[in-house]
């Protein structure tokens, strides 16, 4: 067995993601293990963009208040203790809720590239206005 240490903690790249994301990468797999394991913390109103997953994704939160929400309006209001699974290939994007913090550990396999995720479009404001006033 091995002690690992968390990675330092780095903003999260503006051209996935929207407002203030930081991650803290905790486990990448080494052969035959794929799995990637990430603490992500997300301010309030941050979010990812539309994005799907090779593999499917679990996510945990951690802390907070925080949406999933798939192309087809299925909205998911997520606390503390709970955790998502989206299925391999689901259009959807997560992030904080607009008056709260939020983190979660974001669970995948890698698929072999860029960990298996397809960054698509932003979430617009609109968008996102409208998940958060259900």
């Amino acid at each position: 067995m091995e002690l690992k240490l968390i990675s330092p903690t780095a903003k999260a790249p503006g051209q996935e993601f929207t407002g203030d994301v930081y991650v803290n990468p905790i486990h990448r797999g080494e052969d035959p293990s794929r799995m990637i394991v990430g603490l992500v913390r997300f301010t309030p109103g941050a979010r990812t963009n539309w994005h799907s997953h090779d593999l499917g994704q679990t996510l945990h939160v951690t802390d907070g208040i925080g949406l999933v929400v798939t192309r087809d309006g299925n909205v998911i209001r997520m606390r503390a203790g709970d955790s998502v699974y989206t299925p391999p290939g689901e259009d959807h994007w997560h992030g904080a809720t607009d008056g709260n913090f939020m983190s979660h550990l974001a669970m995948l396999e890698d698929a072999g590239h860029d960990s298996g995720t397809t960054w698509l479009e932003t979430v617009t404001d609109d968008q996102y206005r409208a998940v958060n006033q259900q």
